[in-house]
């Protein structure tokens, strides 16, 4: 009973507070709806950030890979930072001076209105066949092992799963649906500032136990047990027999991996919609880099536990790694603190969820419905537009998610393989309208259409012996290699320039390069400090 008033009195508290602060803010406008009315600060978008990426599937996923395969699995998290550095130094004062409400808007000044539409539906069916779902099943599981659903309602535990998942997608579709991305924002930074407590307090209670009161003590038994497991550099093969089977190879760091890390920080409409909505870039910028910071430090909340798992259950879950996490947690939690924690655990999910349906309501609205449906619409029938889609996509997102099921690799290694279809097509059409001024609006189609074919095919039917990563570095470069050939037969008709329609102030923060420089150093030095450790 005390476990369930801690949890709705803490998110009750997100939800009487975030809406307390946006009582005289305006949703019924475009901009006010789908970008916040352009008024995000820093603290608030490093945040959301934070929120919007992290979920269940990292603390469920990550922290089960990590139980079986140790430290390796940081590369996911540390490596952020260099990419969160590109947007801010680069990617948001081009954004910001374009006054862009989402990616697929650049896409069409840059090459034409059919590439936008086509991003566009891929984007929305990214959103609901892999993010959505995956979030709200790997959330599911979360809450059923910790609160125990099915016994206390006397249900089986699929009945279970299927309630919780019904339940957390309601609550995540209102906010999303009534509140727009100002709601979605704040309630992600409150509830980010409870998982940061949270998630780092899991850890700490389970190494004060093991070195009975003296953490550091329980640190160093954990890592006698198994040192190998703190070492972030993998040995694993990248290519040849047993390549498809491994977790992260050191030397896909420095191929696919660097390609998905830009896209999903730099052009990733769910991330750097939050940046679309901030006050001025300073403030873009500010919460770009604390982003970038935080994600070298959360590590200590989505991986040091699976490694301490380790220590308390052996090799016990090595067959049912997503349930490692919420074991953990009934091991070491204080039973009064478990409701605190399943109510951060909601906002997490909940964080994720809405995000993904704001962004691809944004897209839907502003890019297939007006353009196509209803050329005349104005901001209120937009907005009313964008609150149906979320509402629908959220019930195809319920009815998707538990049939994930047990993922064979662990459910970050599907979400990751999945989003791989989308991401790296639509990655390389977006930098080479950056970067590649001869490419064509016809050479960015082939690109794009090549790129989906060649991964479906080479990592699902044919099966390379290559890591998937891999796949993706050669992909990107086959895409621009096409790209290229077909523009030179069907060349660029149209002209592009970026220019400041002065939406915002592009004013740049003065801190911005010295705090970038620090990210990079505090990333190298990850990997020089536990590059050889067991």
């Amino acid at each position: 009973m005390v476990a369930f008033i801690s949890f709705f009195v803490f998110t009750a508290f997100v939800a009487a507070y975030s809406s307390w602060k946006l009582r005289k803010d305006n949703f019924s406008t475009k901009d006010g709806y789908f970008l916040g009315g352009r008024s995000l600060t820093g603290i608030v978008i490093a945040g959301s950030l934070l929120l919007t990426n992290i979920s269940t599937e990292h603390l469920v996923g990550m922290n089960g890979d990590a139980y079986k395969h140790g430290a390796i699995i940081v590369a996911w998290e540390v490596t952020s930072a260099l990419a969160l550095v590109a947007a801010a130094l680069y990617f948001a004062p081009r954004y910001l001076q374009m006054g862009l409400t989402t990616i697929p808007e650049f896409l069409e000044k840059r090459f034409d209105g059919l590439t936008r539409t086509i991003i566009a539906f891929l984007l929305i069916i990214s959103f609901v066949s892999t993010l959505l779902p995956i979030v709200l099943y790997s959330g599911a599981i979360s809450i059923e092992q910790i609160f125990d659903i099915s016994g206390l309602m006397g249900i089986t535990q699929t009945e279970g799963l299927w309630l919780t998942v019904i339940v957390v997608g309601f609550i995540g579709a209102v906010y999303a649906i009534f509140g727009g991305l100002k709601m979605v924002a704040y309630t992600d930074t409150i509830n980010g500032f409870g998982l940061l407590v949270a998630g780092i307090s899991i850890p700490l209670l389970a190494l004060w136990n093991i070195g009975d009161g003296n953490i550091l003590e329980g640190l160093r038994l954990v890592f006698e047990k198994a040192p190998e497991k703190f070492n972030v550099v993998s040995d694993e093969v990248s290519v040849g027999p047993g390549s498809r089977d491994a977790i992260m190879p050191f030397g896909v760091l420095f191929t696919g991996l660097i390609i998905n890390q830009l896209y999903f920080w730099t052009m990733h409409q769910s991330i750097i919609q939050r940046v679309l909505g901030a006050i001025s870039l300073k403030e873009a910028q500010k919460g770009l880099l604390y982003a970038g910071l935080l994600k070298i430090l959360i590590p200590l909340i989505i991986v040091l536990p699976g490694i301490i798992a380790f220590y308390y259950f052996n090799d016990t879950f090595y067959d049912k790694k997503e349930l490692v996490y919420p074991s953990l947690v009934k091991k070491v939690l204080p039973f009064w603190m478990t409701g605190f924690f399943v109510a951060v655990l909601m906002g997490a999910i909940l964080s994720t969820f809405n995000s993904a349906l704001n962004s691809a309501a944004t897209i839907f609205s502003l890019g297939i419905y007006k353009r196509y449906i209803n050329k005349n619409a104005n901001d209120s029938r937009l907005v009313k537009i964008g609150k149906s889609t979320s509402a629908l996509l959220a019930l195809f997102a319920i009815g998707i998610a538990p049939f994930i099921a047990h993922a064979p690799r662990g459910l970050y290694q599907l979400l990751q393989q999945l989003n791989g279809i989308f991401f790296i097509p639509m990655a390389t059409v977006i930098l080479a309208g950056f970067f590649l001024p001869k490419v064509s609006a016809k050479g960015a189609k082939a690109g794009l259409f090549f790129g989906l074919f060649f991964y479906i095919f080479t990592n699902f039917i044919w099966q390379v012996d290559m890591h998937y990563v891999h796949l993706w570095g050669i992909e990107f470069v086959l895409n621009i290699i096409v790209m290229l050939l077909v523009s030179k037969f069907y060349p660029r008709t149209n002209s592009f320039s970026i220019t400041n329609i002065g939406v915002v102030d592009v004013t740049q923060w003065k801190y911005a390069k010295g705090f970038s420089i620090f990210l990079i150093v505090a990333t190298l030095a990850v990997y020089i400090l536990l590059g050889h450790v067991g």
